[in-house]
């Protein structure tokens, strides 16, 4: 089989999401909401007929995967390399919190991927961890016969980085790519002729 095209999707709404608190590793709860924005863009991820479904191990990615796999009809695969960014002792806190403690820190962290809060990690080291998941799926697929399509179900600030990381794009670019919405996805693809991967859409889905 040949691995064509995959689908990064974040999870639903959480708790931690509607109190505007920085969620990191941190194992948040989807809310009413965000359990329904699963239950909706469970159909559309399963139109794309993917292969297989990986999740980060994090609560709030598992339960939105559990419904996607549902309307899949395919197992989950749960990964902790998918894990949100760990956001060191950041975690837990609002951004007025984090700007009263660390004057200008927010700003760096947005602007620089090379740079990591206290503690935790950087958006470099992320995608230096998530990487070799797809790496290892393209050995897995020998890159002959159907085509085919893997969900990877994580976390906005991963998929932001992830997406960067498989698109090969200079480190400094990194911060205009922007945010993911609750249970949207980033959709990536490659030609049969050519390895690279190529952005075929963005913030896509249903979900809000």
């Amino acid at each position: 089989m040949s691995l064509r095209r995959l689908v990064l999707l974040r999870h639903g709404q959480t708790d931690y999401n509607v109190a505007g608190r920085m969620q990191g590793h941190i194992d948040s709860l989807l809310t009413t909401t965000g359990a329904e924005q699963a239950t909706a863009v469970a159909p559309e991820v399963a139109r794309l007929t993917p292969d297989r479904l990986i999740s980060s191990d994090l609560r709030r990615a598992v339960d939105t995967a559990d419904v996607v796999a549902a309307a899949c009809g395919r197992p989950v695969k749960l990964d902790p390399r998918l894990r949100e960014t760990h956001l060191g002792e950041w975690q837990g806190r609002t951004v007025a919190e984090i700007d009263e403690e660390w004057p200008g820190a927010i700003a760096t962290w947005r602007s620089d991927a090379g740079w990591a809060p206290p503690g935790g990690e950087s958006r470099v080291d992320v995608v230096r961890r998530s990487l070799p998941v797809v790496e290892e799926l393209d050995e897995e697929y020998d890159g002959t016969g159907p085509e085919s399509t893997v969900v990877l179900v994580a976390h906005g600030g991963l998929i932001a980085g992830l997406v960067c990381g498989l698109l090969a794009l200079p480190v400094s670019s990194w911060p205009a790519i922007g945010g993911m919405g609750n249970c949207r996805w980033a959709a990536l693809a490659r030609r049969e002729d050519h390895p690279r991967w190529r952005l075929a859409g963005y913030n896509v889905g249903a979900g809000g």
